[in-house]
């Protein structure tokens, strides 16, 4: 094994070192007192007291949705942005050589969205943008965000 494996073995070396010492020192470190309040069952922040089946409420599932909603739209907005802004700008791009021993070509590649796409592709996103406005503006009327 050659030197380009040193990185990856003196990481995973600290790695475990840091894992293993974090264990040692609390162990050595922490509380030790035992108490009926610390054996006790905890969850979410509240007392486990009645039946674990218990219904939620929807208000729950509707925050998690408008989340997800505008997670997922910043998960679409990043890469058209970089595309449209990289756009024109050329990129090195190395293509493999087609014979052994012969030197791989460097080229120059356009990146980004294409010039002629650009307004369609910034429609396409705006459009984007005004159907998730709406669909924040109608989980704010039905008061999805006001916590009762």
């Amino acid at each position: 094994m050659g030197s380009e494996f040193t990185p990856i073995f003196l990481f995973v070396l600290v790695a475990v070192f840091t894992a293993i010492s974090m264990f040692a020192l609390s162990a050595i470190l922490g509380p030790k007192r035992i108490t009926a309040v610390k054996q006790m069952p905890y969850e979410s922040g509240m007392d486990p007291i009645g039946d674990a089946r218990q219904r939620f409420d929807v208000r729950y599932y509707l925050v998690a949705i408008v989340f997800l909603l505008f997670d997922v739209e910043l998960l679409f907005l990043y890469p058209w942005a970089v595309a449209q802004w990289s756009a024109g700008k050329p990129a090195a791009v190395a293509t493999a050589p087609a014979e052994p021993g012969a030197v791989a070509a460097v080229t120059e590649a356009a990146v980004g969205i294409p010039p002629v796409f650009r307004n369609l592709v910034f429609g396409e996103i705006v459009v984007f943008i005004v159907v998730l406005a709406a669909a924040f503006a109608y989980a704010w009327r039905k008061g999805v965000f006001e916590w009762r």
